[in-house]
């Protein structure tokens, strides 16, 4: 299908939209979809398929998206959940989301080629653990239960690393009155529930202290930030993305509670229910920051044929960050480089 919303076509917006409307319109988030770090783990699969060939295998799933897990299982990529599933002497990368030194040590007596496409975002919080463990404190992480990300940062110091995951988990911590404590956190969450869970740690323990800097990720702070400034002006919120992308998730979070109606997570276009649509006039649409920007033309194909083809792109900030491959990957620089 030939996609009727080219980047030409698209109206773009500052914070704002116009208020001239048509009958039925979308306002598109600006940014959304791949953020750096997804980027930079997507290629570093390509080029070392490229270099070193198939079988390929990936530790856990490279990105939380059920799109890019597919095309690259077609391309003889295996995706394992231990390293130990993985032959002895083979080539393997490590998820954006990042290992615990207990699966690098499995990685060595294994004698595997390891490509490390940890987003390094989540490697700062990783060297944050290591130094504050280094210095006596107590680290309370906030971040999800069983979540990939938390599971290797707390891996870091699992003996002073405590996660917790709301009021429950807060109410249950125990330190004695001198702890030296500070408090980290996933990068995926959503800034508004996590400065939530700061409050409630505060109020146990007053002389708790901030991370150095902030550990949510620039991305998922930019793309809450798009969808709060579109919310309150549509009535349904299509966010694309996996139901395992804690980001993604947290974006149809944000969307309910700035004022959006009904707001959505769907994979692909097909699964777009059209009774979401019936009566609605606004609609807006984002992706998470590991969905390719294809899967969001395809909303947008759909929702052109249902008649919404006015199309608002609403700009909230601007992303070049670009980060560079694992050394083994990068390009060889030439004579003139090198001079």
């Amino acid at each position: 299908m030939t996609s009727t919303h080219s980047a030409e076509n698209i109206k773009t917006a500052s914070q704002e939209p116009s208020s001239e409307q048509s009958a039925k319109r979308v306002l598109l988030a600006a940014p959304r979809g791949y953020c750096a770090g997804v980027d930079r783990a997507v290629e570093t699969v390509e080029k070392a398929l490229e270099k070193f060939g198939a079988p390929l295998y990936v530790r856990k799933e490279i990105v939380h998206n059920k799109h890019v897990v597919k095309t690259f299982e077609d391309q003889g990529v295996i995706f394992v959940d231990e390293t130990t599933e993985v032959p002895k002497g083979s080539n393997v990368v490590f998820s954006a989301h990042g290992v615990s030194p207990l699966v690098h040590q499995e990685a060595r007596q294994l004698e595997l080629k390891t490509f490390d496409a940890t987003c390094p975002l989540v490697t700062k919080v990783h060297q944050e653990v290591k130094r504050f463990a280094r210095q006596g404190y107590q680290i309370i992480l906030i971040g999800h239960h069983g979540h990939e990300e938390v599971e290797g940062t707390a891996g870091e110091a699992p003996d002073v690393v405590h996660l917790v995951d709301g009021k429950e988990d807060v109410d249950a911590l125990d330190f004695p009155e001198n702890t030296k404590l500070i408090w980290l956190s996933q990068t995926t969450l959503s800034v508004d529930e996590t400065m939530h869970t700061v409050k409630l740690l505060r109020e146990k323990y007053p002389h708790i202290q901030d991370p150095p800097s902030d550990d949510i990720c620039y991305a998922t702070q930019n793309r809450q930030v798009a969808v709060k400034a579109i919310a309150p002006q549509v009535e349904l919120m299509i966010v694309v993305g996996s139901q395992n992308s804690s980001n993604s998730k947290r974006l149809v979070e944000v969307a309910l509670q700035h004022g959006t109606k009904n707001a959505y997570l769907v994979d692909y276009a097909n699964q777009v229910d059209l009774a979401w649509l019936e009566g609605v006039t606004s609609v807006g649409v984002t992706s998470g920051a590991s969905v390719p920007e294809l899967l969001v033309r395809g909303v947008l194909e759909l929702l052109a044929e249902q008649g919404y083809d006015d199309v608002e792109e609403v700009t909230t900030a601007t992303e070049d960050l670009i980060f560079s491959l694992p050394r083994e990957l990068r390009p060889a620089r030439t004579q003139t480089q090198q001079a």
